[in-house]
C-alpha cells in the first residue's frame, strides 16, 4: 500500500504527536507514524506523570520556551478538554552551592520570576513530608507541577486527526530515502511519500538518521511507585509539591505528591545505556534500593511498601540539549530529538516550532542551542 502526503512524522510521542497536530492545524497534509499504538509504555513517554517547572536549572535559555509551553498546554486543555496538567508548586533542594540549587536561582533571576529561598527549618515547617538536612536550601516555584503524559499525547493525536491528519499505528519504519525532491518511507505497509520529513523517534532515532553520526546515547531509567508508609495526608498534592533533591553532589532524585494512593520517584541520570530494543524491562531489588536509599533519609514517609516499577529511556545528547535541526545532507528532512531527560515539558511548544521549520518559516532564536552544529565546532 502506498501513500502520498505533505509531511510525514515518523514517532507519535511527546514531539511527534505535538508536531502531527501543529502540522495538520496549518493546513498540511500529514502522516504519523508510530512502531507502537500511541501512547504507549515502551519508549520515553509514560509513567503517568511529567514535571514541569520554570526556574530552570540546567540552562536559563530554556526560561521562555517552558512558558510558552505552559501556555500551549494551557490551549490544549481547552481545545481537547482533557486535564493536562495539575499546579503544586515545585521545591528544588540542595546545598547552596549545588549545580540543583545555584542554577534553579540563577534562572529565577535571570528572568525576574517568582520564587522562594527557603532555609531546611522552613522547608520543614512548610512540607512536613520532607526532612532536608541542616546544609539544604530549597528554591520554591510556585508555578511548577506535572502534566499527564499519556493524556497529552491522546490529546495532540486526537486534535491532529479533526484537523485531517492521519494515524498509522502499528506501524514499523525501515528506512527511508530521498527521491526527485521528496522523500519516500518504506514501512510494513508499503510506502509514504512525503514532501517533508520529521524524524522524532525518541529512543529509536539513531535508526533513522540516514547514516549521519550524532553523540546520542540511550540510558535505561527506573520509575517506582511506593505506597506511603506514614502520614499520608502529608504527601498529597495540595500539601506536598513536586520536588527534585540534589542529595549528593551531582546526584538527583524526584518525586511526585501522592496520586491514585502511591507516590512516585525516580533516580535522575543514574541508569545503565542500553540498546531499545533490548530494554531490560524487568525492575530487579538493587535498583528499587538504590531509589529507596535518598527517600528513606529526606522524604522516609514516602518509602512504604513498593507497588509498581517500569523502565523507561531517555535519549542524551553529550552536552544535555535537544537536537533540533535540518538533516545536513537532506534538508527535506527534520530531526527532532527533544531528548536527555527533561524533554516531555516542552512538546506542546516545540511542536509548533517544529511545524514552523517545515513550513519554511523562521522558527526563532529559541532554537538555535538546539542546532547540529554546535557538535561539529567540537570536533
Amino acid at each position: 500500500m502506498s501513500a502520498a502526503c505533505d509531511v510525514a512524522v515518523l514517532g507519535l510521542g511527546a514531539t511527534g504527536s505535538a508536531a502531527l497536530y501543529h502540522l495538520a492545524r496549518s493546513g498540511l497534509g500529514a502522516i504519523g507514524i508510530e512502531r507502537f499504538e500511541s501512547p504507549h509504555a515502551f519508549g520515553s513517554s509514560h509513567g503517568g506523570s511529567r514535571i514541569i517547572r520554570e526556574a530552570y536549572f540546567e540552562d536559563p535559555r530554556y526560561v521562555p520556551l517552558v512558558q510558552r509551553a505552559y501556555e500551549a498546554w494551557a490551549a490544549l486543555e481547552r481545545d481537547s478538554g482533557r486535564t493536562l496538567m495539575l499546579t503544586t508548586g515545585g521545591v528544588m533542594i540542595g546545598p547552596r552551592e549545588g549545580e540543583l540549587v545555584s542554577g534553579a536561582l540563577r534562572s529565577a533571576l535571570a528572568h525576574d520570576l517568582p520564587h522562594e529561598l527557603l532555609d531546611a527549618a522552613a522547608i520543614r515547617r512548610r512540607f512536613a513530608a520532607f526532612r532536608p538536612s541542616p546544609d539544604m536550601v530549597g528554591v520554591w516555584e510556585p508555578r511548577a507541577g506535572f502534566l499527564f503524559p499519556e493524556q497529552c499525547i491522546a490529546a495532540h493525536l486526537d486534535l491532529a486527526v479533526r484537523h485531517g491528519a492521519v494515524v498509522r499505528s502499528n506501524e514499523l519504519a525501515s528506512g527511508w530515502a530521498v527521491r526527485d525532491g521528496a522523500v519516500e518511507i518504506e514501512t510494513t505497509r508499503g510506502t509514504i511519500r512525503a514532501q517533508r520529513l520529521v524524524l522524532a523517534s525518541g529512543a529509536w532515532i539513531t535508526r533513522h538518521l540516514g547514516g549521519l553520526e550524532l553523540p546520542l546515547e540511550v540510558e535505561r531509567v527506573v520509575q517506582a511507585w511506593f505506597e506511603p508508609a506514614a502520614n499520608p495526608e502529608q504527601l498529597a498534592p495540595g500539601r506536598c509539591p513536586i520536588a527534585i533533591w540534589e542529595y549528593e553532589q551531582g546526584r538527583f532524585f524526584y518525586a511526585f505528591p501522592m496520586l491514585g494512593g502511591t507516590v512516585k520517584a525516580a533516580l535522575h541520570h543514574q541508569g545503565s545505556v542500553t540498546d531499545p530494543d533490548l530494554v531490560q524491562r524487568e525492575v530487579g531489588e538493587a535498583e528499587i534500593g538504590r531509589i529507596r536509599a535518598p527517600m528513606d533519609r529526606l522524604m522516609p514517609g514516602a518509602s512504604g511498601p513498593l507497588k509498581d516499577a517500569r523502565a523507561c529511556m531517555y535519549t542524551n545528547t553529550t552536552d544535555g540539549h535537544f537536537i533540533i535541526d535540518r538533516h545536513p545532507e537532506h534538508p527535506q528532512v527534520l530531526i527532532a530529538s527533544v531528548c536527555s531527560g527533561h524533554g516531555f515539558k516542552f512538546a506542546s511548544a516545540l511542536g509548533s516550532s517544529i511545524a514552523r521549520l517545515v513550513r519554511g518559516e523562521p522558527a526563532g532564536a529559541e532554537l538555535d542551542l538546539f542546532r547540529l552544529g554546535r557538535f561539529a565546532s567540537r570536533a
